[in-house]
This record gives structure tokens, C-alpha cells and sequence, in this order.
């Protein structure tokens, strides 16, 4: 029976992912809290919970700490910044 390694390698790679979000987060201002539409307010804890869940609120936190890290390497975040002085 063939592996698919592909897969594994995806699973892994998210779940690297997923880890890096929840490290970020434990170093935030663990008073901090975020308001995500309309899902309600949560805390530094119930956003750790929700990345390590998997859960929908949990992946857009994954989604905009990643789209963040992007626009941070390819220097976007610099250029915004820039154009607003």
C-alpha cells in the first residue's frame, strides 16, 4: 500500500502552523482581547483554545496571524506604513 506522504507532510505543516500561532499568541498581554464579528469577544486563553481546536474561529485567528506574517516578509506591512505618513 503507497503512503501518502504529501498528506502527511500537509498535516504536519499545519500543525507546525497552528503551533507558531499559539506561541505568538502566549506572548501577547495575556489581558488582551479580540472581537471577531459576530462570534463574540475572546481572550488570550479562549483563543489559544480555539487555534489548538481547530475550530472556525480558531482557523481565521490562523488565517490572520499567517496573512500578517506574510504581508510582514514581504515587506507590505512597510509600504502601508509609508504611504500613511
Amino acid at each position: 500500500m503507497k503512503k501518502n506522504y504529501k498528506n502527511l507532510n500537509l498535516k504536519k505543516s499545519d500543525e507546525d502552523i497552528r503551533q507558531l500561532v499559539v506561541a505568538r499568541l502566549k506572548a501577547a498581554s495575556s489581558d488582551f482581547k479580540v472581537s471577531i464579528g459576530g462570534e463574540g469577544e475572546f481572550s488570550q486563553e479562549d483563543l489559544i483554545k480555539n487555534v489548538e481546536e481547530g475550530t472556525d474561529v480558531g482557523q481565521k485567528i490562523v488565517d490572520i496571524q499567517m496573512e500578517y506574517l506574510r504581508d510582514l516578509a514581504s515587506g507590505k506591512i512597510y509600504q502601508d506604513e509609508e504611504r500613511s505618513l
